[in-house]
C-alpha cells in the first residue's frame, strides 16, 4: 500500500476542480533498481519527510509511490537501504545536496484533463510510453498483431447492422418537446434512464435528445447571477424553449442569425455498426436513436432503439467469444497499450492530470469540471487517492427526488451529499452487480476490460492499485473504440 505524501501536510489534497490554487498533479515516482526499503524525499517534502515507496505487485524489485505535486520545479532523491541515490535515467542536476533528480510540473489551463492520445505514436513505442520500467516481462505487441486485430474487428462491424442491437423485448421512452423541463427531469429519474429522444408533433419527427448534460446546464444557469430562468419558470419552461436557449448559450446560429438547436444525430436499422460507432464518437454522444421509416419521405418515423457503444462492444464479445485467439490484442495487459487516461509517470510532465474529486468538493465545482473537461464521470477519492465512488453526469437526475434541485445551491451541496440523494434511485442507472464503481487492474488484459465494459450501464472502468484501491487511471467505452478502430 502506498505511503502518505507531503500533500497532506501542505493542504494540497483539496478538490482539484475547486480553484487553480488547489490544483495538484498526481505524479508517479518509480525506483526500478531493487532494495529492501526505499523512501522518497524532495523539495516538495521540504526534505524533512521521507515518503515510503511500495513494491510493485508481482515485481518486488520495483518500488513506486504517487505524490500530488503543485505546478513548478521540483527536486528529489531516493533513500535506498540507508543510502541516498538518484535515478540516472531521469533528468538530474548537481546541487548543494549532491546529485538530485528534477521534474517540472506545468500549470494546466482550464483544469481540463485530456485522454492519452495514440495518434502520434508508433506501435513499437506503445510499451515504452505506457508501461512502467517493471513491465519488461510483458509481451510486446507487434504492429502486425495490432493491424490484424483491427482489421478483423472492422470487417465484423462493417458487416453487422444496427438492427442486430435491438433487444427481443423492451421499451424506448420519447419525450414531447412541449413538456415542461421539470416534468421531463422527473420522468428520467423515475424511469431510471439517462436520456430520451425528443418528438415534435408539429413537425412529425424526432428532433433531438434530452440528456444529463441538459440538466447540468439548466441547474448551472439557475445558479448564475442574473439568470433569466427562475425555479418558478422551470415549472412551465418547455424542452423546446430550453433547446432554443441552449443554442443561444452555445452560440449556434443559422444563416439569418437565428439560434437553432443542434440537429439530431440518428441512424437507421440497416446502417452498419462501424458507421454507428463512428457517429457516436465523432459527435461525442452517449447513444444515438435507431429510427426507421418505410416511406421515402421518411414520414411517420418509428423509434426502435437507442444504440450505444456498450451494445456494439457486446456484439464484438459475442462474435469472438470462442475465437479470441484471432484477436491477439485481447491478451495484452492494458498497461502496455495506449488506452485511457492515466496518472502521469515521472518524466511525463507534458501530460495533463487525471481529474479526481474529494467527497467534500462542492457539487457546483464537480459539474463545472464535467462540462469543461467533456467527460462523463470523475472518480471520487479520499486523502490517500483511494477510490470511494464516482460522480457521473447521469447522477444529476437524482436531484429530481423531492424537487431537491429547487431547494439547494450547487456550491453549498457536496459531492458526497449529492451521491447520497441518488442511493434510493430505482432502478439505478449505471450500476452492475450492485456496484456503482466498476474497477480493473493495470495488469488486466484488454479482453477482460472489454467484457466488463460490454455490460449494460457500465461506461467506464477505474484502474486501481490492488489492495489500496488507489486510482491509477480510467478507461471509457470511447477510449476502447478509438483504440480498436485506430482513431
Amino acid at each position: 500500500m502506498f505511503g502518505s505524501t507531503l500533500a497532506n501536510n501542505n493542504n494540497n489534497r483539496g478538490n482539484s476542480a475547486a480553484s487553480p490554487q488547489q490544483l495538484v498533479t498526481p505524479t508517479r515516482f518509480v525506483w526500478p533498481y531493487g532494495g529492501r526499503r526505499v523512501l522518497l524525499s524532495g523539495s516538495f517534502t521540504r526534505w524533512t519527510e521521507h515518503v515510503p515507496m511500495s513494491p510493485l505487485e508481482g515485481c518486488p524489485s520495483v518500488f513506486q509511490v504517487i505524490c500530488n505535486l503543485t505546478p513548478g520545479y521540483h527536486q528529489y532523491k531516493f533513500y535506498v537501504d540507508g543510502e541516498w541515490r538518484h535515478d540516472e535515467h531521469q533528468p538530474f542536476v548537481n546541487g548543494n545536496g549532491g546529485v538530485m533528480n528534477t521534474i517540472l510540473i506545468t500549470t494546466v489551463p482550464d483544469m481540463v484533463p485530456t485522454a492519452f492520445s495514440p495518434s502520434s505514436m508508433d506501435v513499437d513505442d506503445f510499451s515504452h510510453r505506457m508501461a512502467d520500467p517493471s513491465q519488461d516481462s510483458i509481451p510486446r505487441m507487434s504492429g502486425v498483431d495490432l493491424e490484424v486485430s483491427r482489421h478483423r474487428i472492422s470487417v465484423l462491424l462493417s458487416t453487422r447492422t444496427a438492427y442486430e442491437l435491438l433487444p427481443e423485448s423492451g421499451k424506448v421512452i420519447a419525450l414531447d418537446v412541449n413538456l415542461p423541463v421539470k416534468q421531463a427531469f422527473h420522468i428520467l429519474y423515475e424511469q431510471g434512464i439517462p436520456m430520451a429522444p425528443l418528438w415534435d408533433f408539429g413537425k412529425g419527427q424526432f428532433v433531438g435528445v434530452l440528456g444529463p448534460l441538459d440538466f447540468i446546464l439548466i441547474l448551472r444557469e439557475l445558479g448564475t447571477h442574473g439568470s433569466n430562468l427562475t425555479e418558478e419558470e422551470l415549472e412551465t419552461h418547455t424542452i423546446a424553449a430550453w433547446k432554443e436557449g441552449k443554442a443561444h448559450i452555445s452560440r449556434q446560429y443559422d444563416g439569418t442569425g437565428r439560434p437553432y438547436p443542434r440537429p439530431l444525430v440518428q441512424v437507421g436499422p440497416y446502417d452498419n455498426l462501424k458507421d454507428v460507432a463512428l457517429k457516436i464518437l465523432q459527435n461525442k454522444v452517449a447513444a444515438v436513436p435507431v429510427i426507421y421509416s418505410s416511406l421515402q419521405d421518411e414520414s411517420y418515423p418509428q423509434l426502435l432503439h437507442l444504440a450505444s457503444l456498450s451494445g456494439i462492444l457486446k456484439c464484438i464479445c459475442r462474435y469472438f467469444r470462442h475465437s479470441s485467439s484471432s484477436l491477439p490484442i485481447l491478451q495484452q495487459p492494458i498497461c502496455s497499450i495506449p488506452l485511457g487516461t492515466w496518472v502521469p509517470r515521472i518524466g511525463e510532465s507534458s501530460g495533463k492530470p487525471l481529474a479526481t474529486l474529494r467527497p467534500h468538493a462542492s457539487l457546483g465545482s464537480a459539474l463545472s469540471l464535467l462540462v469543461q473537461a467533456e467527460v462523463s464521470s470523475i472518480p471520487v477519492v479520499d486523502d490517500n487517492d483511494s477510490l470511494i465512488d464516482i460522480y457521473s453526469r447521469s447522477d444529476i437526475t437524482a436531484l429530481a427526488k423531492d424537487k431537491a434541485y429547487a431547494q439547494i445551491h450547487l456550491d453549498d451541496m457536496t459531492v458526497h451529499q449529492a451521491l447520497q440523494l441518488g442511493q434510493d434511485a430505482s432502478p439505478p442507472y449505471g450500476m452492475f452487480n450492485g456496484q456503482r464503481c466498476q474497477m480493473c487492474l493495470r495488469s488486466d488484459s484488454l479482453g477482460k476490460v472489454i467484457e466488463r465494459l460490454a455490460n449494460p450501464g457500465v461506461r467506464r472502468l477505474v484502474i486501481v492499485e490492488a489492495g489500496s484501491k488507489r486510482v491509477e487511471g480510467i478507461i471509457s467505452l470511447s477510449d476502447v473504440f478509438k483504440f480498436l478502430l485506430g482513431l
